[in-house]
């Protein structure tokens, strides 16, 4: 008996070239196949919109003119202008204040995982690696923190909710009863002006103080948050964990770690 011819298994057209990589492309499969020739059953052709001519038909005076005559509707412009006009662009409009107090810009969402409360890892500015507790959010969409100052060092001030990492740990805070003046407009500096009669190399920069104000503000806070971190039941363990600092070892990533 003749011998049966084995079936050849044939290879797909696109395959994986190593993990997460095809050979080909979605668009360049769409091309391949040829999808954008078949039609869907049932469905008619679009008819094409009738074409508006550019020129129209004028009767001419005169025997020798001919009677008629094809003239564009509408004339091209004399002059061009020399640059491409810009079309509108969506633009971003950020989180500010005017001097009415009220806040212009998209919306300010707040992430699920960040309530008043949580401690959080700051990520950016002289700061960053310590672990702070969220106070709340303030108008202008920034979170109000602090450190406590007794513990690490960090007073009272705003950040963005990009640049910390959320934890699950959590301060009972509701006794914690802030000032009303607490807002975004207590926290902008007021620049210190030089005397008329001062020349241009007399003017220098003040260094920055905090107001009497402010250290008052201060220790009303810290007060209140630290006698809630000794009501908590881990009191003692919080407080060493507010006071250390977040790093990273050789091979740790936090996209993988559970915080």
């Amino acid at each position: 008996m003749p011998a049966t011819k084995e079936k050849k298994t044939q290879k797909p057209r696109n395959f994986q070239l190593s993990a997460g990589i095809m050979r080909f492309s979605k668009s360049a499969m769409y091309k391949k196949r040829g999808i954008w020739k078949k039609k869907k059953a049932g469905q008619k052709p679009k008819e094409a919109a009738p074409r508006q001519a550019n020129t129209v038909e004028k009767t001419i005076g005169g025997d020798k003119n001919g009677g008629k005559r094809k003239v564009l509707s509408r004339k091209a412009p004399r002059f061009y202008p020399t640059e491409d006009r810009r079309g509108k662009r969506n633009q971003r409009k950020s989180h500010r204040i005017d001097t009415r107090e009220r806040i212009t810009g998209h919306s300010k969402k707040l992430r699920k995982s960040i309530q008043p409360g949580s401690v959080l890892i700051l990520l950016a500015g002289r700061h960053k690696g310590k672990h702070v507790v969220c106070l709340k959010q303030l108008q202008s969409g920034l979170l109000l923190i602090t450190g406590p100052w007794k513990i690490n060092g960090v007073p009272l001030r705003r950040v963005n909710q990009r640049y910390v990492i959320a934890t699950r740990t959590r301060v009972n805070i509701e006794k914690v009863k802030l000032a009303e003046n607490l807002n975004d407009n207590y926290f902008r500096r007021v620049k210190a002006k030089a005397p008329k009669d001062a020349g241009i190399f007399d003017q220098k920069a003040e260094a920055y103080k905090p107001s009497e104000q402010r250290v008052k503000d201060q220790v009303d806070v810290d007060n209140q948050v630290l006698s809630a971190i000794k009501a908590e039941k881990d009191g003692k363990l919080l407080r060493d964990y507010l006071s250390s600092l977040f790093q990273l070892k050789n091979k740790q990533y936090p996209h993988q770690m559970v915080f």
